[in-house]
């Protein structure tokens, strides 16, 4: 033990742990230097802004100066296909030449999806459900029918859409409405040889109403009275009266029927 003492402090020892030391560090320096010449550090371009851009501009740019690029697509509502909306790495980040630039774009081909049941449900209802799956009401126009707001009809592009039919995502589909007033006018009915109340129910079923009741010659039974007149009264030229119209009728007993 006492040689290797002795040993640490001669000269011998000193000449070769400076040989050490200088041996690592030139191994160090070599090392540090074959990487930053390896790595061209400091070296690059920063990378163009590309969002925005129709992705056929955003790949003229990249080529021109050196880049790769590799895109994607996904599909949004109201975006104009073909548009850079990603890119990776972000604008002006300083980078290689022969960097691969990730690209997402807007696809130019929607989707196909089946079309939601929304036959018969509240303009709302019909609303929230076309939001949910991806489309956009179009035009709404009314029809005639008692069923306020409700979904009578389904059109993309002027054709008719019924349920599961495919569509593609974010079509525009225009509703047809009931305006809650149903038709404004009905037909008359036949009340000729009902008795009364026969009459008064008949044209309650044509939402209509009972006017002027009277009687012709001796009534004895007004309950098997029948009608004989109405007016208005049925013909070749008036079928139709307003919603609500009131109609009279004569009635006659029936033993005095012809």
């Amino acid at each position: 033990m006492s040689k290797f003492f002795t040993y640490l402090g001669t000269r011998t020892f000193r000449k070769n742990l400076l040989i050490a030391f200088i041996s690592v560090f030139a191994l160090l320096l070599i090392i540090f230097y074959s990487l930053n010449f390896y790595t061209r550090h400091g070296e690059g371009l920063p990378v163009p802004k590309l969002k925005g851009l129709a992705v056929e501009d955003a790949i003229q740019l990249l080529e021109s100066k050196g880049f790769r690029y590799q895109v994607d697509s996904v599909y949004l509502i109201d975006k104009d296909p073909g548009t850079v909306v990603e890119q990776d790495p972000d604008a002006n980040t300083n980078v290689k030449i022969n960097r691969t630039i990730y690209l997402t774009i807007i696809t130019r081909l929607a989707p196909e999806i089946d079309f939601p049941d929304i036959d018969g449900k509240t303009f709302l209802e019909a609303r929230s459900i076309l939001n949910n799956y991806g489309l956009k009401l179009g035009d709404t126009s009314y029809i005639s029918d008692v069923a306020r707001d409700v979904v009578l009809g389904i059109h993309v592009k002027g054709r008719t859409l019924s349920t599961n039919q495919q569509v593609p995502k974010g079509s525009k589909i225009d509703l047809v409405l009931g305006d809650g007033m149903g038709a404004s006018e009905v037909d008359i009915p036949n009340l000729l040889g009902l008795n009364l109340n026969e009459a008064r129910l008949s044209l309650l079923g044509s939402s209509l109403q009972l006017g002027n009741v009277t009687y012709e010659g001796m009534v004895i039974d007004t309950v098997g009275a029948r009608v004989i007149k109405q007016l208005p009264a049925l013909s070749d030229t008036l079928s139709k009266v307003s919603i609500g119209s009131s109609v009279d009728v004569i009635l006659s007993d029936q033993n005095q029927l012809p």
